[in-house]
């Protein structure tokens, strides 16, 4: 029975731990957060292929007693003026939920299969000649049959084991922030957003909170030099963003400088030219991810599948089973992953043409459904294998899930 090592424990890497329990591997998962990560901007299922892999491992009917039934869209002038709307399907596509629930439900069903660390993180990783030695920040080293990233677009992994994140993390032009806050503007369901040129200010009710909201901004800014991890940094770049605009903007960001959950990151793309070396390997956003807009969500779960699959139907041989998966899925990801390149100039055009050729455009329902219809013939264009005939009656690692909290 292999052991592997999962970095990640958001949505690649707990549904990559379930599929490779049911082929009786043996995974642990490491997560540098203390705990799973609650809350979130929602994310979105569409197509025949997400929720035909979501059926397989047995959570769709979950995620649909969450789901958040969508996010429609307004865009208003400084004075709230309705310039367009977009419906639920737009952004929500089959199933909506928060990326909270999302990670809560493949955790849960990963469990029985699976080792958690949280509070950890890899680094160093050393390959042997049947292993691999991983280091960590706390715990104890240990070997690895295989050591997999699922950590995200900065991928650790990826950077110990293929090189830095500058060879394969591309800037878009553009950065995103969003953070919680009270719901004063009693909004309900779905967003209202304020445009000036290379610059969005939205703010959403949260579907299950009445009391909460969530601010979405998104700005147009060649690559800044900042450190990764410091909020406050992060909050004064927000504020000199959009310092001076109208509408609810200076209301929204005095709820910033108080906000403890801010997330704040660039507009980003990975390409790697090879999603193996040796005995590691990557899913996820860590192999072909787009910071938003690129279906990562939905490329992640479906990329995991394939993964575990191959990897079991392999019977050991790691690095057929990694040529194979790549093979299988590296077309499908790029091309779900290019919606991300126009994510910035759709949300927060360059220019004042730009804005008022987005929304003359998407004003027309014609247009609108031909988008929504492309998405999901984009993500549903690669070919499931089926793998039911490699599972093992095996119930998990000593037939009950484990939990540790920085275990050494």
């Amino acid at each position: 029975m292999k052991s592997v090592l999962i970095s990640g424990a958001s949505i690649a890497g707990p549904a990559l731990a379930y599929w490779l329990g049911r082929y009786g591997f043996r995974p642990t998962v490491v997560e540098l957060a203390p705990a799973l990560r609650e809350g979130g901007q929602a994310v979105d299922f569409r197509g025949e292929t997400h929720l035909s892999v979501l059926e397989r491992m047995g959570v769709l009917a979950d995620l649909r007693r969450v789901q958040t039934g969508g996010s429609p869209m307004s865009f208003v002038d400084e004075r709230g003026r309705p310039l367009l709307r977009l419906p639920a399907e737009f952004a929500g596509g089959d199933v909506e939920v928060t990326r909270g629930d999302l990670a809560r439900i493949l955790y849960e069903r990963s469990l029985p299969y699976a080792e958690y660390v949280f509070g950890d993180s890899v680094t160093r990783l050393t390959e042997t000649g049947d292993g691999v030695r991983v280091d960590f920040r706390h715990g104890a080293p240990r070997t690895f049959d295989l050591v997999i990233g699922a950590d995200g677009l900065h991928s650790n992994v990826r950077r110990l084991a293929f090189g830095p994140e500058e060879e394969y993390v591309r800037h878009l032009g553009y950065y995103a922030a969003t953070w919680v806050l009270p719901d004063y503007l009693g909004l309900g369901r779905g967003s209202v957003g304020h445009n000036m040129p290379g610059r969005l200010a939205s703010v959403g009710g949260h579907h299950r909170d009445q009391g909460r909201a969530g601010a979405f901004f998104v700005f147009a800014a060649p690559r800044l030099d900042y450190d990764r991890h410091d909020t406050e940094q992060h909050k004064a770049l927000i504020i000199e963003a959009f310092e001076g605009l109208g509408w609810e903007v200076p209301r929204l960001l005095a709820t910033l400088r108080s906000a403890p959950d801010l997330y704040f990151d660039s507009i980003s793309r990975a390409d790697v030219p090879a999603w193996s070396t040796g005995r590691i390997g990557l899913v996820g956003d860590a192999a072909c991810g787009a910071t938003i807009g690129g279906m990562g969500t939905g490329t992640a779960v479906v990329a995991a599948y394939v993964l575990a699959g191959e990897l079991a139907r392999a019977g050991g041989d790691h690095r057929a089973a990694f040529a194979r998966y790549e093979r299988l899925t590296r077309g499908y990801a790029e091309g779900c992953q290019k919606g991300g390149d126009r994510t910035g100039m759709f949300l927060a055009p360059g220019t004042a043409l730009g804005l008022r050729l987005r929304n003359g455009l998407l004003s027309r329902r014609p247009i609108m459904n031909l988008m929504i219809k492309e998405g999901r013939k984009v993500s549903s264009t690669i070919a499931l294998p089926g793998y039911r005939d490699l599972e093992t009656p095996v119930a998990g690692p000593g037939g009950a899930g484990r939990r540790a909290e920085g275990a050494t």
